[in-house]
This record gives C-alpha cells, structure tokens and sequence, in this order.
C-alpha cells in the first residue's frame, strides 16, 4: 500500500496533536458546514471547515463512510449512537493525522496537497473510529488502547476490500518487530516508547486473537471478546479496569487467553518468537512477496482472521442526510 511515509504509518491521535493544533482545529470549526451521516441507523455529524483542500467535500465525506463502513462490518454496528467528525486542513503537505476525544468526538485533520489516492490509502480515519469502540482503560495502559486499534484497524480494512490479504500480513510481519521489548524494558505497563505503545500493544492483541483461536479451535475469537465488551457498554466514553476488559473477553470466549497474556507481558518484557510463529500460521515474506502454507498447523487460523466475523449484520451502507 503506497504511503506518504513509513514512519507516519502508525503516528497517530494523542500523541502528535499539540495544543496548537488543537486551538487552530476549533477555530476552524467555528466556519465549518456541518452534513448528518446515517450509519445503519446511527449517526455521524460530519463539520468540514471551510478551507483549501485539494479533494472535494463528496471526496472527504466518502472517506469518513469508509471508515464507518470498516468498523461498522467489524462490530455489526456503529460502536456509538453518535458522534461528531470535524475535518480541518492543516499546513501544506499530504499529511493525515486524528485525535479521538471522550469516545463522541473525532478531530481529523489533513494536509492542503491531501490526494483522493491518499483517502483511499488512508489508515486513521478507522484507526480513530477503533477508538470509539473500547473503554479508556486509564493512565499507564495507554498499549491496550493504542494497540488494539493498531490491530484492528488493518483487519476491518482487508474485510472490506480496502487491503488485500497479501498487504495485511505485509504490514503485521514489518510492523510486530517493532514491538518487541529492548534492553531495559519494563513491560508494557512500565514502558511507554512509542513501539511499545502501538506496535507492543497490537503483538499483545495479535497473539491474544491467535491464542483465542487456537484454544477453541477456531469457534470463538477476538472478534467475540471485543463485541462483547462494546455490548456491555465499554465504549470510547467509559473508563474501565484491565480486570473487567479481561472477565467479559473469559465468559464469551470460554479461554483466560486475554487475561493471562495481561499477567504475562505487562509487567515483565516478552519476546515472543515471531518467526516461529509465523511458520506455524503458514505465512511468509520473502523479497517483498508474501507466500501462504496451507499445510501449517495453524493455516486455518491464518484464514479465519481476515474473514468477517462470525454474525455480523453490518446493515445498509451509510447515506447521507439533512
């Protein structure tokens, strides 16, 4: 997948919106035009600040359905009855960066060269809205959240048709080594860098998903425990314990898988043999290429973890109204 630059394909939300920014973001908001998005029943409150863009308002609204879509069909819903989606230009480039607040509000915000190729190729928009859809788990667990919408966000993607399957596990055999603990690490509760925030946070959900998978023999998965806990209500809006997060993944995947791995790698460092683990799932990256092994253990799980999940109702497409 063409990007603007490898290093901006996991910068996002909290960490790169500077007060600055954000003051400029609401005196945009101040002149914006505001359109209602029905979501298969929900809604979504689009504002686009009256700046310079290069794309057009159809081309930035489409955008936004396509990340709803994404979270949409991973969920069967909308994770939130509402919300509200402000798109402000920042200054000249192609850059696209967002910021999730209170888990009802997104602020995005892209460059003023901003291409249709780069909305079509863009991974924040759904990366944000991940972010609607699970609790805030407090100061210190900033990985859980991070993380899994690090995870997810390729994963709903490829569901839709937006990344092939040969892109997806591109991205998780280049990206999960940046995740792994070094020398002095303190686990993920006690080391905050950057790679062990999102890439450290996305290796524990990934080996969560595989672990659920493989324990239950493919019947239950990280899919389920997710759905469950935004079913529960433990939206973007709440803020909840590991401990509650790791009860309601147990009871509707009848494993301990999620709330083990927490014990296991938030204290301590981890180093998980990927390599190993690769082989077992059957993929490989050779010379940019990525090659499947249908005879490999673990090949099945592989294919079920790019299939949509198990009852998903996703609904009519978004619309536009009002």
């Amino acid at each position: 997948m063409p990007k603007i630059a490898v290093i901006n394909r996991w910068k996002t939300c909290r960490f790169i919106v500077s007060l600055i920014g954000s003051v400029a973001c609401c005196a945009a908001e101040a002149s914006a035009t505001t359109e209602r998005l029905d979501i298969a029943g929900r809604t979504i409150d689009l504002e686009i600040a009256s700046d310079a863009y290069s794309v057009n308002r159809d081309q930035l609204r489409g955008w936004v359905q396509t990340g709803a879509k994404a979270v949409s069909t991973y969920y069967g819903k909308f994770p939130v009855p509402h919300l509200r989606l402000t798109i402000a230009a920042q200054e000249d480039g192609r850059a696209i960066h967002g910021a999730t607040y209170g888990g009802r509000l997104i602020r995005m915000r892209i460059g003023s060269h901003t291409t249709v190729a780069d909305l079509r190729n863009d991974w924040t928009m759904t990366h944000e809205m991940f972010h609607l859809a699970f609790p805030d788990m407090g100061e210190g667990h900033e990985w859980l959240n991070e993380g899994l919408s690090t995870y997810l966000e390729p994963i709903a993607r490829e569901r839709i048709g937006i990344l092939s399957k040969e892109e997806y596990w591109k991205e998780l055999i280049e990206g999960l080594p940046s995740g792994l603990p070094e020398p002095g690490d303190r686990g993920l509760d006690n080391t905050h860098t950057w790679g062990r925030t999102y890439w450290g946070g996305a290796m524990f959900w990934f080996l969560a998903d595989v672990g659920i998978r493989e324990k239950t023999h493919n019947h239950k998965s990280l899919d389920d425990a997710m759905r469950a806990v935004l079913d529960a209500g433990g939206d973007g809006s709440v803020e909840w314990s590991v401990g509650r997060v790791g009860q309601i993944a147990e009871h509707a995947t009848g494993s301990n898988v999620v709330s083990q791995l927490y014990l296991e790698m938030s204290g301590a460092p981890v180093k998980p043999d990927l390599e190993a683990l690769w082989r077992r799932l059957g993929v490989r990256l050779r010379e940019g290429h990525v090659d499947f092994d249908d005879s490999a253990p673990l090949a099945a799980v592989r294919r079920a973890m790019t299939e949509s999940a198990k009852g998903t109702k996703p609904g009519a497409g978004p619309s536009s109204a009002g």
